[in-house]
């Protein structure tokens, strides 16, 4: 009796030939991280479409890998300039879920730091400090908000420069396991890179974030007060639109961060007026309402904002 041979079958993975785009961005979370993001910013329309370029670049990027076709590892480090409050840490975190859901990091989180996070104050601290840091954030996304301050050229002593030639040769040979947004003001920003061309030679997407409109932070405020079941009367409306025009022109405005923290003292103030009076009886409309002097007493009317400091807690 013969022996046969036994035969071994190798199963070999097809490639697709075509490629359902719908389904794709939807089962790497792009569709819902999109719509997040456009629930979440209001206005922002130049911002919102370069993260949906940006998207559609690393969507295509992995289709393509799938594909067989010639693919490169994009460089994905990132700049976001901007004033404070204009959305850019909410922009870092649905950034950090669409490269998770793409597979070009493990982790879909995000670490942010500043400056004293990676800085020491004395010699071999900086080192420690800053892989420390790394660490933490390799497979994911580290953000540094207002990175120029890394940069002090004016104080010989300052340990920046050890921080930054570490970060430099971490975004440079572990690119494909961290991406790091560098974040802060449009011209410090600028003069950041102008004293570090390493750093705008290894930044592939420069994004700018514009101020609020009026009309935006208006209805910023009015979406706030309606998440917390609160609304503006017509007359306190028009006295928060004053509150606006006279606010952006005095120290430490902050966009939607400043509209936050008005909010938050308006809500005070009006649960201030409601229990100045015990024997009133309360309705559900002066519970909701808020009315005019609840937004004028604000220092803003006076010139006060300027003395309050822009780390400070409290807000005019």
């Amino acid at each position: 009796m013969l022996d046969v041979p036994h035969t071994t079958t190798i199963e070999v993975n097809e490639v697709p030939t075509a490629f359902d785009l719908r389904k794709e961005a939807e089962a790497a979370g792009i569709t819902e991280t999109l719509h997040q993001l456009e629930q979440e910013l209001i206005g922002l329309k130049p911002v919102k479409q370069r993260v949906r370029q940006i998207a559609s670049l690393l969507l295509i990027e992995r289709i393509r890998q799938r594909a067989g076709l010639v693919s490169s590892a994009p460089t994905l480090h990132m700049s976001f300039t901007g004033n404070p409050g204009t959305g850019k840490t909410t922009v870092a975190l649905r950034m950090a879920k669409i490269l998770h859901g793409l597979g070009f990091v493990r982790r879909g989180q995000v670490i942010s730091v500043t400056r004293d996070d990676l800085v020491g104050q004395y010699i071999g601290h900086t080192a420690p400090k800053t892989k420390e840091i790394l660490k933490k954030a390799m497979g994911g996304v580290l953000f540094i908000d207002e990175a120029y301050y890394l940069h002090r050229p004016d104080n010989e002593r300052d340990y920046g420069q050890e921080a930054i030639e570490i970060l430099l040769q971490v975004m440079e040979n572990q690119r494909e396991d961290l991406v790091v947004i560098l974040a802060g003001y449009g011209e410090r920003m600028t003069s950041f890179f102008a004293s570090n061309p390493g750093f705008r030679s290894r930044i592939a997407h420069h994004i700018e974030f514009p101020d609020y409109s009026e009309a935006e932070l208006l209805y910023i405020a009015e979406l706030m007060l309606r998440e917390r079941g609160y609304r503006f009367s017509a007359a306190a409306r028009e006295s928060f639109e004053r509150y606006i025009v006279l606010r952006r022109t005095q120290p430490f405005f902050s966009n939607a961060r400043s509209v936050r923290n008005a909010v938050d003292r308006i809500r005070l103030r009006q649960a201030d007026r409601l229990v100045s009076d015990l024997d009133r009886m309360l309705e559900i409309a002066d519970l909701e309402t808020i009315d005019p002097s609840d937004v004028l007493a604000s220092r803003v009317f006076s010139g006060g904002a300027g003395s309050e400091q822009a780390t400070g807690s409290k807000c005019p």
